[in-house]
């Protein structure tokens, strides 16, 4: 039983995860850019772990049950949001691309560390797919089985995040060409802005 809670997990997990958004969205142009984009991977499996973890072991309905919480942060995922796709749409404007030859730097780090916490927590989706959703199915289960479960949907965690960044930097010679620049930049800003819609009319 222990293996099919984990597999159930494994399988639900990556069914949270891989839909395109924010988080994918921003985490595939880092890889593009090969711009510390495992750290950012990192980043964002650390935090689904923890949010999953408390959803799982009994921390989501704490969360639901604070409706200032839930607005502060979709309020500030939908400003978040919002300026990260202007930003986006004013590179493609500006269309002053060249062909990518990143070179990471310690200030690009600390850059990509707050951006990628803030792509991730600011965001109410990432609450309600990780600590609503997978913490209510994992709630369902007892002890071993639980456990197993939480293992799964970590596993689901590391395989996207760390696939994701590793394939779109293996891919930077194609994808990192200034008119793929462009279009990925500007598919960025479009889910950036649709994201911040969807957020926006829940909180209306």
């Amino acid at each position: 039983m222990t293996t099919s809670a984990l597999f159930q997990g494994l399988v639900l997990g990556l069914g949270m995860i891989i839909p395109i958004g924010a988080q994918n969205s921003y985490l595939l142009s880092q890889g593009i850019k090969r711009n510390h984009h495992f750290l950012a991977a990192t980043i964002c499996m650390l935090c689904d772990v923890l949010l999953i973890g408390i959803g799982i072991f009994g921390g989501g309905k704490l969360i639901a049950s604070s409706e200032w919480l839930m607005l502060f942060i979709g309020w500030g995922g939908v400003s978040f949001l919002v300026v990260y796709a202007l930003v986006s749409f004013k590179s493609v404007y500006a269309n002053q691309y060249t062909v990518t030859t990143h070179v990471a730097t310690a200030n690009s780090r600390k850059k990509i560390i707050g951006t990628t916490f803030a792509v991730t927590l600011l965001n109410p989706h990432v609450y309600l797919d990780t600590v609503m959703i997978l913490g209510s199915v994992g709630g369902t289960f007892a002890g071993n089985e639980k456990l197993a479960f939480a293992i799964g949907t970590v596993l689901a965690s590391v395989l996207w995040f760390y696939s994701l960044a590793f394939g779109a930097a293996k891919l930077a010679p194609l994808l990192g060409k200034p008119q793929i620049q462009r279009v990925v930049d500007a598919l960025v800003g479009a889910i950036m802005l649709l994201v911040a819609y969807a957020l926006l009319m829940t909180l209306m």
